[in-house]
């Protein structure tokens, strides 16, 4: 009631005739030649770094006229007292008295013809800094301030900005299924109205490259005037073609957090009834309801909270895996998918239970722990936790790079937060399934597959000139993410190691890939690279990382080559890097062989002739030393999976003596350290270079390893 009257007593006091004049005289000035408006507040308690004050105040669009003007300065004037306002500055600890306001007018940018959003000189989820976060729709900006629309968005690094690069490593198409424009018939009093977006307009990207670039561009510029983070409104006007600045003001969350030199540890604060034991994977804690999920079909069951239970998963279950508080799994090992991926999310989970899917029923409670050491638990009920924060300041020298396993692109940013001396792993395959999820000979056979396939492929590569430059950009993409979030650390980037049976599972997959036995030791790796029939999709994956060194200028990606099974595949997969313009040495470029196969290690003197060191496999080389299948789910197999076997540490002594007699680059990149910290410490005397650890064992390991 108060603010209503206070309201009132302003729209209705006349202007004093000195600042009508004033406003009158400075109007005519700006209305040469015509056009519309916008009357905007901006109160000097606004866009502090502490108190955004977004939205409290009115802004009015569309404004025509010296006599709507002065009515829109006034309704301007008024929205100090409107109710959020003043409830926003009672929240906040602001006296109404010492907040005073005034409003602008501007000529309005045409952008209901072109586009409008928001950018931010950060990441605005994780903090990270290196990035310009821009979003955009068609029409006025509102629609994206207010959040009416889904609207596209696009990430930008800064450094390699600043080199003359063109570095948009992420851009996610939105639906943009509305836009605000002007309504020329006022239609209700109103000088805006909302319309649908048509169909072709929605599967296009509302800003162009070179645009994006530009705006990055201005971004910077404007951080770098005020010194800090910031937040700005942009628009791009549809009849003249340019961008203009709307706003900006400091961004006010992000910024302001504390540092991240923080993890938490998990402990159980009581016991329970044990139902079912597995393998742990990760150091959390999860409860909630059982959801036992039979197949593929069944996921759109998980709620958020819920306990995934399931035989068996696979990558291209993420999107229900990231909704669920745990994963339990019948089958699998510690690095079976369900595992990585666990990892990857952060997700307690227990893999290889055998019966979990018998034992464990829908809407039934349980407390999922890998808080307990190697094996995992899941108890009967809801246990109360408690989480211990570990902070880890400057970490010491430990004699070993401690590097990172990184797969999922869009954690990239949060993982770089943790100590660590840059990625010894990044997967090709994790981002193919995450970002592009089609089989590459699809993309390639376009159109000419069946129309079903035909339509998949087309909703996959919406926004992008054809389905082959949405395969190689989107690949290229996530491969920039995660160099971007590390950079000018080196990141390892391991070319796909899909087995037949992982690449069946994408879209069209099953119409291309052989139905093997043992896909563990089939068609994968260098062979696949070198086949005739997979000449083609190999070529995109060169252009994808081509693209990520020299369009975006991330030199710090390095390339893997896993599972070559002889010198002469060595030889001829180096040669054919070449061919596809990532030849060894140029640009800087180094190239790394995985050491997973007996005979790599056997053969080390002669493998190491072609490339720029070894990053050992610890996974495929116990494996294959000890004839045992790593997905196996039988208990007496997955049991005797151990990398700290005499004979798998013979092949790992020989392969490190031969890259440190040669001069070059050895480290591993396996499961081994990051669950045995006994054998990190046998590593580190063997004299390996680096270490590369699941995200959530790197402080810990690194600890140990400086007591």
């Amino acid at each position: 009631a108060a603010g209503r009257e206070i309201r009132q007593w302003i729209t209705e006091t006349p202007f004093p005739p000195a600042f009508e004049a004033a406003v009158r005289e400075a109007f005519a000035a700006l209305d040469e030649g015509g056009g519309s408006f916008a009357v905007r507040s901006s109160a000097t308690a606004e866009d502090l770094p502490d108190a955004s004050f977004a939205g409290q105040q009115e802004t009015f669009l569309n404004v025509v006229g010296i006599d709507d003007v002065l009515e829109k300065i006034r309704r301007v004037f008024a929205s100090l007292y409107n109710d959020r306002a003043i409830s926003y500055r009672t929240h906040k600890g602001f006296a109404h008295s010492n907040v005073a306001l005034s409003a602008g007018v501007q000529r309005m940018v045409r952008s209901d013809r072109g586009s409008a959003g928001v950018m931010f000189t950060l990441d605005t989820e994780s903090g990270f800094n290196d990035v310009v976060f821009i979003t955009s729709s068609y029409g006025l900006g509102e629609t994206v301030v207010q959040g009416a629309v889904n609207p596209d968005e696009f990430y930008v690094f800064k450094p390699t900005l600043a080199s003359g690069h063109y570095p948009i490593v992420s851009r996610r198409i939105g639906s943009k299924l509305i836009k605000m424009e002007f309504d020329p018939d006022r239609t209700d009093g109103q000088a805006v109205r909302t319309v649908d977006v048509p169909v072709t307009e929605r599967n296009r990207y509302s800003l162009s490259d070179a645009e994006v670039i530009e705006l990055a561009r201005y971004a910077v510029i404007i951080e770098q005037h005020y010194r800090r983070p910031m937040d700005i409104e942009w628009g791009r006007d549809g009849i003249d073609g340019k961008l203009y600045i709307l706003q900006a003001r400091p961004e006010t969350v992000k910024s302001r957090e504390n540092g991240h030199d923080v993890r938490e540890r998990y402990r159980l604060k009581a016991t329970g009834a044990v139902l079912v034991t597995g393998r742990a994977i990760g150091q959390k804690i999860g409860s909630g309801r059982v959801r036992v999920v039979a197949d593929a079909s069944e996921l759109h069951n998980v709620r958020v909270g819920d306990v995934l239970v399931t035989d068996i998963t696979d990558p291209n279950w993420e999107p229900a895996m990231k909704r669920a508080s745990a994963i339990v799994t019948n089958r699998g090992g510690r690095t079976c998918h369900a595992a990585i991926i666990a990892r990857e999310l952060g997700i307690p989970a227990v893999v290889g239970c055998a019966n979990a899917t018998d034992v464990l029923a829908s809407d039934q409670e349980v407390t999922v722990s890998c808080a307990e050491g190697e094996e995992g638990h899941i108890y009967d009920g809801l246990i109360e936790t408690e989480v211990e924060e570990v902070h880890w300041g400057r970490m010491p020298d430990v004699g070993v790079k401690i590097m990172m396993n990184v797969g999922n692109p869009q954690l990239a940013f949060d993982f770089s937060q943790i100590p660590n001396e840059g990625v010894g792993l990044a997967r090709l395959e994790f981002i193919i399934n995450n970002n592009i999820n089609v089989h590459p000979k699809a993309v390639l056979d376009y159109p000419n597959v069946d129309s079903d396939l035909k339509k998949a492929v087309e909703s996959a590569a919406r926004g992008y000139a054809s389905p082959r430059a949405f395969f190689v950009d989107k690949l290229a993409e996530g491969v920039a993410t995660i160099a971007a979030a590390f950079y000018p650390k080196s990141v390892i980037v391991r070319l796909s190691d899909f087995k037949s049976n992982e690449y069946r599972k994408l879209i069209g997959g099953s119409r291309y890939e052989p139905d093997e036995e043992n896909p563990m030791l089939g068609f994968r790796g260098a062979s696949r690279y070198l086949s005739k029939d997979f000449e083609a999709c190999f070529r995109m994956e060169c252009e994808a990382l081509k693209k990520v060194r020299e369009t975006m200028g991330l030199t710090n990606v390095e390339i893997m080559v896993p599972f070559i099974r002889t010198v002469k595949e060595a030889r001829r997969v180096v040669d054919l890097l070449a061919q596809h313009g990532l030849a060894r040495g140029e640009n800087g470029l180094r190239l790394i062989m995985m050491c997973e196969v007996p005979s790599n290690a056997i053969l080390a003197d002669q493998f190491l002739e072609y490339f720029d060191g070894f990053s050992i496999g610890s996974n495929d080389m116990t494996q294959l030393t000890l004839g045992l299948d790593r997905d196996s789910g039988l208990e007496l197999l997955s049991r005797d999976f151990d990398e700290r076997d005499d004979a798998v540490k013979f092949m790992l002594t020989r392969a490190i003596q031969a890259c440190l007699a040669a001069g070059k680059y050895v480290g591993i990149c396996g499961q081994g350290p990051s669950d045995h910290p006994d054998l990190a410490l046998w590593l580190r005397d063997q004299g390996i270079l680096s270490m590369s650890l699941n995200p959530d064992t790197v402080v810990e390991t690194w600890q140990n390893l400086a007591q």
